[in-house]
């Protein structure tokens, strides 16, 4: 496709940094925004010579013009436990002032949307596995509900603006992703179980480890979306990888990989936490041809040098 100018929010995140990445390569140019609240910049740090990449280093709860951009992919967002848990307010502001800021953007410049939206829109589910007609089961007062409900007020808004201004939108559901530039403090599966692991720390395992989550590649889930961009499909798609683990599955995974023998150890199940989670993939393959090719421990040993590094450094 023809070079575009495109605005990347949440550029220097996890899944941000990577999307960059890719649309560099395929000749783009591209504007990436962050706050650096959660965002780091030695995400993009591998960016500082590319003469196609700009940084802002801006909020989007306030209003902005970047000037003329042919798509803007909405990834500004704490988007774990412990992010979200410490910048509620934040998590509301973004998903809600936020996406409005951004949608304002892409019908000024008549660009193409895209947003990150979360299978935590489906709550601890009800339906199994997850398809994206399920409505969903979420508290709205607990306390992953900032997070929750951000996400489910911004489909909400990005609906109006497609409805009402013809904006040409888009909305992923994004499930577990694990890979490079994880956080490795971030409170999720895959980094705690890889850090605590390298460490020789036990794996800590909330409950009795029977919960269950799939988890995708970062590269996978980035190819999803970029697909997703293209095509003519403007409600929510999954994306995700529908091989279901328990955690402790996981966990034993990752002391293979890591050839630790760390010990596993049992805490008390957080409020709220999901006891299933699996995407039904069935639109994503037929609208978009799209499908996971890396399975969970080959992913493992593709991030394993990362997390070592990581590891390292808060030595």
């Amino acid at each position: 496709m023809a070079s575009q100018t495109i605005l990347v929010t949440g550029a220097a995140g996890f899944l941000g940094s990577h999307l960059c990445d890719t649309l560099l390569a395929e000749g783009h140019t591209v504007i990436g925004v962050d706050n650096l609240s959660t965002g780091k910049t030695a995400n993009l740090e591998h960016l500082s010579s590319e003469s196609r990449f700009r940084f802002l280093d801006q909020d989007i709860i306030r209003a902005f013009d970047p000037g003329h951009v042919d798509y803007v992919f909405n990834f500004a967002s704490p988007a774990s436990p412990v992010d979200y848990t410490r910048l509620g307010i934040e998590t509301l502001l973004v998903g809600s002032a936020g996406t409005i800021n951004t949608l304002e953007i892409a019908r000024k410049y008549s660009a193409g949307f895209l947003h990150a939206s979360t299978s935590e829109c489906y709550g601890d589910p009800e339906v199994h596995p997850q398809v994206e007609t399920y409505w969903g089961n979420v508290n709205p007062i607990g306390p992953r509900s900032v997070y929750d409900e951000a996400k489910r007020f911004s489909e909400a808004a990005i609906m109006a603006y497609h409805r009402y201004h013809g904006v040409n939108t888009h909305m992923v559901r994004i499930f577990n992703t694990y890979g490079p530039r994880l956080q490795a403090n971030d409170g999720r599966v895959i980094s705690n179980f890889m850090i605590q692991a390298l460490r020789g720390e036990p794996l800590t395992i909330y409950g009795d480890g029977s919960q269950t989550r799939s988890f995708c590649f970062v590269s996978d889930l980035i190819d999803g979306i970029v697909r997703l961009s293209r095509s003519e499909e403007h409600l929510p798609v999954n994306i995700g990888n529908p091989d279901e683990w328990t955690i402790l599955e996981c966990a034993q995974e990752v002391l293979a990989v890591t050839g630790s023998r760390s010990e596993i150890v049992r805490m008390p199940l957080p409020p709220d936490d999901p006891t299933r989670r699996k995407p039904d993939i069935t639109r994503a393959r037929t609208l978009l041809g799209w499908e996971p090719k890396i399975p969970l421990r080959e992913g493992l040993k593709l991030s394993l040098e990362y997390f070592r590094s990581s590891v390292a450094v808060a030595q």
